[in-house]
Order: structure tokens, then C-alpha cells, then sequence
């Protein structure tokens, strides 16, 4: 029996469920650009692109090398297509303008083009986040540019939404809003491959993801919610559970996809400004899109995460996501 490429998953999409052709080319050349960051990964200490650039992006987070390398690599791999209006990036302060030679498409591309750098250096998992928007139809200014209002957009509105993740293999995970199929990689045949059909997260877990070093800072509803995790069977919930951190949150939530789990990164008291530390629009997004489609659930503690109404292109949010009956619970104890 023949195996399912990428391409040949997309094509029959546009067949069968109507999937517009350029959205289809979109995300071709996404897991095109995907493959490149992969084999720049795969180099690591040979290919010189270890260590830091003593520089800082929009976040104030001193910048990787492989962070900006990931970043120039999906700029250009997706500029000149026809298939986008723009592209917005965690790495830069400002939404992409298409270069005015190119022209310009239906769809918008928010990014994180290398998500976990913290890890590169310890050869541990990382990977790239990306969301699909349709662009408003009035988007340009009288002057032709795209501002950023045109991006804030709740999740509920992406059409579609992936990661790629540099492992073991690399696998490319995607939803176009009708489930959730796993790619991985054949470096053979330099093609990803259908490996993973209707991914379900399961709704029930005994595991979770959380950085407990933070304890001392976090709201009450988490304190008491991880206090109970960690009671055990003697405790309120009666069971045990594990603990997995490895602070790449592609890598993080894999796990959970692939075999339940909860992710948290709550809000904390350092920064009472800040309610939380990821981003929404280019990590909390997409990854609720794709963690809902499996099955899960998302949530900032308070509400479902793709029903908030963005204010900024870096904003940021508290999240909750993975197994439905265990983020009912944290969130419901949020809303007490």
C-alpha cells in the first residue's frame, strides 16, 4: 500500500473538503521551510549555529542564533508565494510586509519560528509553531501597509494551525480545523509522511507539565490544584500522578497529544502586569486549536483560550491545555 505524503493529504483535502488551493500551497511551503530549520537543527555545534546573538527580540529574550536563522528562513520561504498578506513573527517587534514586488493573498501566517531555544544547546527537543488567518478584507492602509489590528483575531477564527517538531524524527502535526494528523519526516524521500490518522487526546490523564520551581509565585487556585496532584492516592483526587517539564512547550504538548497529560504555565506574581508568560497569538493559539481538535480542552484558567479577543501582537496568557477533565478542574477552580 502507498503511503500518504503531505501533498498528497492536501490534495485530497481540496477534493473532499473543499480546502481552497492556496491555503493548500500555504501550507506546503510552511512544512517545506520546516524540513530546512530541521536539517539546520540537525547540525547543531557543525553547522556553527550554537550559542547566542547578544541581541534581544520584541519579548526582551536574548536571541539564539538558530532563533533569528528559523525566523529569515520562514520570511523567505513564504514572501514571494502569492498565497499571504502578511506574517507576523515572535522574533520581530512588527508585523512582515510582503515586499511590493511579490503579490499578495488571502491568508495571514503568525509564527514562532523556533520555539524551546532555551534547549538548542543541550541538544534537547525543540521546534516551530505556526496559525493561518484569513486576512479582514480591508486590510491595507491608503498606503498599501498591513497594520496589526489585521492579526488580532480570536483563535476561534484561525483555518489552520501546526507545529513541527525536531526530535528523534521530525514530525509535523496539523489541523485544518477537521481533526488532527501527525507527519513525520522520511528524510529518504525528503517528504513528510502520513504517520499519525485522528488524533485523540484522552480525556482523563494521571500526568503533567509544569515548572514547579515557579510554586512560590502562583495564584491560589494552582497552588491548591498541584498540591492535590501531589497528594496522590491519598489525597482528594486518589490517584497518583507524574510530573514531565522539559520547557519546550512543542515538545511538552507532543507528549500530551500523543498520550494525554495537562500542560500549565499559569500566570505568577512576579510580573502582576503580565498575565502570563506565552504568547497568545503565536503559541497559545495554535496549539489550543490543535489540542481542542484532538479532543482537549484550553484554557487561561478563566475562559477558553480561543475565545479571547486579542489587544496586541505579543500579548500574553496563561495556559491550561491537554486532558479535558483535568482543565475543567484547574479552571474550575479558577472560577470559584
Amino acid at each position: 500500500m502507498s503511503r500518504v505524503t503531505l501533498s498528497r493529504f492536501l490534495i485530497e483535502q481540496t477534493r473532499s473538503h473543499n480546502t481552497p488551493a492556496d491555503l493548500r500551497f500555504l501550507i506546503e511551503v510552511v512544512a517545506r521551510a520546516c524540513k530546512r530549520i530541521s536539517y539546520e537543527v540537525s547540525k547543531g555545534a557543525l553547522g556553527g549555529v550554537l550559542g547566542s546573538m547578544d541581541t534581544e527580540n520584541v519579548q526582551g529574550e536574548v536571541q539564539k542564533k538558530l532563533d533569528v536563522l528559523s525566523n529569515e528562513i520562514l520570511l523567505e520561504a513564504n514572501e514571494w508565494g502569492g498565497h499571504l498578506a502578511g506574517m507576523a513573527s515572535e522574533e520581530m517587534d512588527k508585523a512582515y510586509q510582503i515586499p511590493g514586488k511579490y503579490p499578495k493573498g488571502a491568508y495571514l501566517l503568525v509564527f514562532d519560528p523556533l520555539d524551546g531555544s532555551s534547549n538548542i544547546d543541550v541538544n534537547v527537543s525543540v521546534g516551530t509553531i505556526f496559525s493561518v488567518l484569513r486576512c479582514p478584507d480591508e486590510c491595507f492602509s491608503q498606503n498599501d501597509t498591513l497594520g496589526e489590528e489585521a492579526f488580532l483575531q480570536p483563535g476561534t477564527r484561525q483555518v489552520a494551525a501546526g507545529y513541527a517538531i525536531y526530535g528523534p524524527q521530525t514530525m509535523l502535526m496539523l489541523t485544518l480545523g477537521d481533526g488532527v494528523k501527525g507527519f513525520t519526516l522520511d528524510r529518504e524521500m525528503g517528504s513528510f509522511v502520513l504517520t499519525h490518522d485522528s488524533i485523540q487526546v484522552p480525556s482523563s490523564t494521571a500526568e503533567f507539565a509544569i515548572n514547579m520551581s515557579n510554586q512560590r509565585h502562583w495564584e491560589a487556585p494552582v497552588q491548591r490544584y498541584v498540591d492535590e496532584l501531589l497528594s496522590g492516592e491519598e489525597g482528594p483526587l486518589g490517584k497518583n500522578y507524574n510530573m514531565r517539564w522539559i520547557a519546550s512547550m512543542v515538545a511538552d504538548v507532543h507528549r500530551i497529544l500523543t498520550r494525554g497529560g495537562l500542560f500549565m504555565y499559569p500566570r505568577d506574581a512576579r510580573d502582576p502586569s503580565k498575565p502570563g508568560k506565552l504568547r497568545l497569538m503565536y503559541e497559545a493559539n495554535p496549539m489550543s486549536f490543535i489540542i481542542e481538535q484532538a479532543g482537549g480542552a484550553a484554557t487561561d484558567g478563566r475562559q477558553r483560550i480561543l475565545d479571547i479577543e486579542p489587544t496586541s501582537l505579543h500579548q500574553r496568557v496563561a495556559v491550561f491545555l491537554g486532558s479535558r477533565e483535568e482543565v475543567e478542574r484547574v479552571t474550575g477552580y479558577h472560577q470559584a
